[in-house]
C-alpha cells in the first residue's frame, strides 16, 4: 500500500492518494484544489484512480473536485447528507471575502457502511456525523483511518455550522472511533497524524460529557 499526503487548499486540508501497489488501483480521499503535484504522482507511480471519496462537504475540502474529475475521468462520491453543503460551497467564502468557486460536481453517494475496493484492500465508510451532518470517515483493511474533520490529533471538528451537532460528534468519537482497534493510524482532514490509542488518552473529546 502507498499513502500520499498533499497539503492544499485556502485552509490547509490534507488529501490523501492511497494506492494498491500490485494492481495500482487508487483513490483520493477528499479533494481541496487542483494540485499539480497530485496530477504528477499519479502518473508517476502508473496509479488507476477509481474515484474521490469525500469525508465531508465543507468548501475546504471539495474545491478542487471538478478540475480533478476532469484531468482522471473518474467519479466523486458523498454521503447524501452533506450533498447540500457542497451545492452551497461559495456560502463560507463569501463571507470570507475568498475567491468564488464552481458548484462541484458530485456523482455518487455513499451508503453508511458501504465498503469500496482499491485491489485486495477494503475501504469502510463509517458514519461519523457531528462536524457535519453526512461526515463519514474512512477505515482502510482496520490499519488506517481518514477521519476527516471528526477527530484531529488531541482535538475534534467544530461543530457551531450548519450540520454540525455536538452531542452527536461526541457519540462518533467516543462509542464509534474510539471502539475501534487501538493501534490504527488516525489521518485526519488537518494537521498531523495519529493514533486511536493516543487520542483515548489524551483527546479534548474526553472533557465533554455525552
Amino acid at each position: 500500500m502507498i499513502l500520499n499526503t498533499y497539503i492544499a487548499g485556502p485552509f490547509d486540508a490534507n488529501n490523501y492518494l492511497l494506492m494498491d501497489k500490485n494492481t495500482k488501483e487508487a483513490v483520493l480521499i477528499d479533494c481541496s484544489e487542483y494540485k499539480r503535484e497530485i496530477i504528477e504522482d499519479i502518473y508517476k507511480l502508473g496509479a488507476k484512480v477509481k474515484y474521490i471519496l469525500l469525508t465531508h462537504g465543507h468548501f475546504d475540502h471539495v474545491l478542487g473536485i471538478n478540475k480533478m474529475r476532469e484531468a482522471l475521468n473518474i467519479e466523486a462520491y458523498i454521503s447524501s447528507a452533506d450533498v447540500i453543503l457542497a451545492e452551497n460551497v461559495n456560502t463560507m467564502p463569501k463571507l470570507l471575502n475568498l475567491p468564488m468557486s464552481e458548484v462541484p460536481i458530485i456523482n455518487g453517494r455513499i451508503q453508511d457502511w458501504q465498503e469500496f475496493k482499491i485491489g485486495e484492500h477494503s475501504i469502510k465508510a463509517i458514519p461519523t456525523p457531528g462536524h457535519t451532518k453526512g461526515g463519514m470517515s474512512f477505515l482502510v483493511n482496520n490499519e488506517f483511518l481518514f477521519s476527516g474533520d471528526t477527530l484531529f490529533c488531541q482535538s475534534f471538528g467544530r461543530t457551531d455550522l450548519f450540520g454540525g451537532n455536538i452531542k452527536k460528534l461526541i457519540n462518533s468519537i467516543k462509542n464509534v472511533l474510539f471502539e475501534l482497534d487501538e493501534n490504527i493510524i488516525v489521518y485526519p482532514g488537518h494537521g498531523q497524524s495519529t493514533t486511536i490509542k493516543f487520542e483515548k488518552a489524551y483527546n479534548e473529546i474526553l472533557k465533554y460529557n455525552e
